[in-house]
């Protein structure tokens, strides 16, 4: 369905191109891309790249990343993520006249604007402006070709043309009988028209099949383009004239498809580019005043489109006579599809192939286009013409350095590397997006058989969320059954192998258990968190557990509700912080079996709780989407509370998105109002993420229970922040993982992190290596001096009274091991014998002296005896004959 707007009176003036000079805008996914059907996927913007992103075969997210056009640094490219929406972002766009603007709209029924920064890697944490919600998910929306701050946006059945700058609607256009599916401004900005799904009063069937359909509007003319279905499911195209709307005046088939048609104009040139999305097509006709569509040529390329946009003009090398470039997107590349037009001399600038385009300065402002205001911008002359003297101009040498694989109409002298070429002396995209992790090659493995604990039966497997599910110290670990009376099996890691059929002594604690935790500092305590509002102390002997446990040691009370997590302090002991429904956090003394301290603050339910590494600060996370940074030993309020858009995490940078998009915040405790350094989408899960950070690698491992991967990334101070490592992946979920301390690890296999993971019958050793040559000596560079984490730095009283502490550090190199800085350099030694051996020179005077020394050992030394005086003679009586006679 077809309908043509005006939203305020049209004026007179010349035609309009809405330009954007050298941003360009794409969804793409790393392994696997899932776009939106209704969107082109790609927009042009102003100097850079910028895409929807997806990450292993994932579901959609919210995150678009902005990379350069132009290539630095040897043909390196910077990409920086924009966390833009909860949900999957549905279209955005570019102002025509601040290069800087983006609009983004979404699923999660908002549009909101961004001010990115001129290096594009400094991008804002929060938008500028947020308009809606529009009440359903937004479909479409474009920025006025004319007005400053004008943008129409189309969510369900209703489009609205918004005042940015007063952040208000000004209109809100008549209820389209569907869903809308696109918008189209007149060049002039006097006209709206708008394409659905199905038709109504008021407006025309566009195309038989209500499938996907476009709307492109033809310059300044009267004339609007349509691509759409027809009943036979062929992708077509069809030209209506807007002063006799009852029928189409040119129609066409393209062929058949199930991906929509993209059509892209050129309005210098009439230039008309359809490209195919899902298919490998693309054509490019030019709109003429006989209203017909001669073919000029066709480009079929051989991976499947999933997007495409024009580059803006400035970024074409017009000195080749190139008019027009196609930025193809596919699932792992951008592919650069050059049009030129041959001519004799390349010298001199075409001005026929290149006319005067329209400038990047509004013609009028918002209020004054409402009110009836239809100046159009004016053209700069001679903006593309490198040989003119122009402030604004540029070289082809400083084009976008995104070259194009020659079509049909490309000259043969573009022949500069393409971002898409698979050629393996080339790098692709995915090798220059920034620094690489030494981790990077992380390799998680299970231990052998023998080390696995198994047989184990009636696993509880309904602890809270906020409870990992499993606990462990370097003696023992500890795991919930699903029993009467809160049980829970204290297993020693010292005794692997298949559990008995009979029951195993647990502790009996009376109350299910909703989180538990070892001392760090006690190896033989155990504390637990009922449902009762109680904390159990439990002492294990230490040989293990003989026979069922009843009696705790302790019983903390204090909280009203039910208790969801408990973590003892890093530095003290016999410090414990405890968490509760009834919204308080309490920091018990267990020495004098008292609460110390009592944390307010809270509106809604605490999902989890951390100390900072120091002991100082403790931070919580909750329902109402708020970090609250403490200084308890100072106040009971938070010194800092910063919102939060996620839901549940695993701990306070931890997150989990309201649409179960499952993220990863990284902020300054020295400034959470600030907003994140940086934001990494993991994926798209129910589970809550359960981090483990290693300080002395500055490696976090993130796992939720029911996953079957265990994600890794290394955390520098720089950005990106965040670098991806090797992942671990099981065939089977686990219910829990939990990592050991770091003497567990084997240093002389390079293990870096030892953890166990829980299965619905046994538990079995993960080891997470790093592969290195030579692994006979001690790498220190993995291996740097570890704290003694099992051993307090200060007791309870002094930690109260304002004291901090530190642990004292150990090396946890062998002996017999020499570390790798100090292994000796073995010398290079070549391979083969260098071939200045054989093709020396030699002089004549050097060949003869050869040729006679070769000679003379053949002939040998005059003073040697001759071989017969070697002979020897015969006796006096061998010469007697038989006469008797000499």
């Amino acid at each position: 369905m077809l309908r043509g707007w005006n939203p305020t009176p049209a004026g007179d003036g010349s035609s309009q191109l809405s330009w954007r000079q050298a941003w360009l805008c794409f969804w793409m996914a790393c392994v696997a891309c899932g776009t939106p059907g209704k969107q082109d996927g790609v927009q042009q913007g102003a100097a850079m790249m910028d895409w929807w992103a997806a990450r292993d075969l994932c579901c959609l997210s919210g995150v678009l990343g902005i990379v350069p056009l132009e290539s630095q640094d040897g043909g390196k490219r910077a990409v920086s993520q924009l966390c833009c929406h909860s949900d999957v972002v549905t279209d955005f766009d570019f102002s025509p006249f601040d290069a800087l603007l983006l609009a983004t709209g979404s699923a999660d029924e908002t549009v909101k604007l961004w001010r990115l920064s001129e290096s594009g890697q400094d991008l804002p944490s929060s938008p500028g402006v947020i308009l809606g919600p529009a009440g359903c998910q937004v479909e479409t929306l474009q920025f006025h070709p004319t007005a400053d701050g004008v943008l129409v946006s189309g969510a369900g059945r209703t489009a609205k043309v918004w005042d940015v700058a007063q952040q208000k609607p000004l209109t809100a256009l008549e209820p389209h009988g569907d869903l809308i599916q696109s918008v189209s401004w007149k060049q002039d900005g006097a006209l709206l028209g708008t394409s659905s799904k199905v038709s109504a009063v008021g407006s025309i069937q566009g195309h038989e099949n209500n499938k996907d359909s476009r709307l492109l509007w033809m310059n300044a003319s009267d004339y609007v383009l349509s691509v759409g279905f027809s009943q036979m499911r062929e992708r077509e195209v069809k030209l209506w004239d807007t002063r006799r709307f009852n029928s189409s005046l040119v129609s066409f088939a393209l062929d058949t498809s199930s991906g929509a048609a993209i059509p892209l104009l050129d309005p210098d040139t009439g230039l008309l580019v359809v490209a195919g999305k899902v298919n490998v097509m693309g054509s490019t006709a030019p709109l003429t005043p006989c209203l017909h569509f001669p073919l000029v040529t066709q480009c079929l390329t051989e991976g499947k489109a999933k997007g495409a946009a024009l580059v803006p003009k400035r970024a074409l090398d017009v000195m080749s006579c190139e008019v027009l470039r196609v930025l193809q997107l596919t699932d792992s590349f951008i592919v650069p599809i050059s049009y030129t037009v041959p001519r004799k001399s390349l010298q001199e600038f075409h001005e026929d192939l290149f006319p005067d385009s329209t400038g990047p300065v509004p013609a009028v402002s918002a209020q004054g286009w409402w009110a009836g205001d239809n100046k159009q911008a004016g053209a700069l002359a001679g903006l593309f013409n490198p040989l003119t003297p122009c402030g604004v101009c540029s070289s082809p040498q400083e084009g976008s350095g995104l070259s194009s694989p020659p079509s049909s109409l490309s000259s043969p002298s573009s022949s500069a590397p393409s971002l898409s070429t698979t050629s393996p002396s080339q790098k692709s995209l995915q090798s220059i997006l920034g620094p690489s992790s030494k981790f990077r090659h992380t390799l998680g493995t299970v231990l052998p058989r023998g080390t696995h604990i198994t047989n184990l039966k009636g696993l509880n497997l309904t602890t809270p969320g906020e409870s990992d599910g499993i606990c462990a110290n370097r003696l023992r670990v500890a795991i919930p059954l699903l029993s009467a009376g809160g049980q829970i099996a204290v297993l020693e890691l010292s005794k692997p192998g298949r559990l008995p059929d009979t029951s195993v002594p647990t502790i009996e604690n009376g109350t299910p258990v909703a989180d538990f935790c070892w001392d760090p500092f006690d190896l033989q305590r155990l504390a637990v968190a009922g449902d009762d509002a109680k904390i159990r102390l439990w002492r294990i002997p230490p040989g293990g557990l003989q026979e069922t446990l009843l009696e705790p040691e302790a019983v903390l009370r204090g909280h009203t509700e039910k208790i969801y997590s408990l973590k003892f302090h890093p530095l003290a002991a016999d410090i414990l912080a405890s968490s509760s429904y009834d919204m308080s956090v309490r920091i018990w003394d267990l020495q004098a079996g008292r609460e110390e301290l009592c944390l307010r603050g809270h509106r809604d339910q605490i999902f989890s709780l951390a100390w900072s590494p120091d002991g100082r600060k403790l931070a919580t996370v909750s329902k109402d989407g708020r970090v609250r940074v403490y200084a308890p030993r100072q106040s009971s309020e938070p010194e800092q509370v910063r919102s939060h858009c996620g839901g549940p995490g695993g701990s306070c940078w931890a997150q989990g998105s309201l649409r179960s998009e499952r993220q990863l915040y990284l902020s300054d405790a020295a400034s959470l109002a600030a907003g994140p350094l940086a934001v990494v989408s993991i994926d798209t899960a129910p589970s809550t993420l359960i981090p483990f950070y290693d300080p002395d690698t500055s490696v976090v491992f993130l796992t939720g229970k029911g996953d079957t991967r265990v994600f890794v990334y290394e955390l520098v101070p720089e950005a990106p922040f965040f670098l991806e490592c090797n992942s671990f992946a099981s065939s089977d979920p686990h219910k829990g993982f939990v990592f050991l301390p770091k003497t567990e690890c084997d240093v002389r296999e390079v293990e870096f992190a030892r953890a166990l993971r829980l299965r619905q019958s046994s538990i079995e050793p993960v080891a997470f290596r790093v592969p290195r040559v030579k692994k006979d000596y001690f790498q220190d560079d993995i291996y740097p001096a570890t704290a003694v984490c099992w051993e307090p730095a200060l007791p309870a009283a002094a930690w109260r009274a304002g004291t901090d502490g530190q642990h004292r550090t150990i090396s946890l190199q062998p002996p017999d091991m020499t570390p790798v800085s100090a292994a000796p350099q073995e010398a290079p030694t070549r391979k083969y014998v260098p071939a200045s051996v054989y093709l020396e020179e030699k002089s004549d005077e050097q060949k003869k002296e050869e040729l006679l020394s070769a000679m003379v050992a053949k002939l040998g030394n005059r003073d040697d005896p001759l071989p017969q005086e070697s002979f020897e003679g015969v006796d006096e009586a061998e010469w007697v004959g038989p006469g008797g006679l000499l």
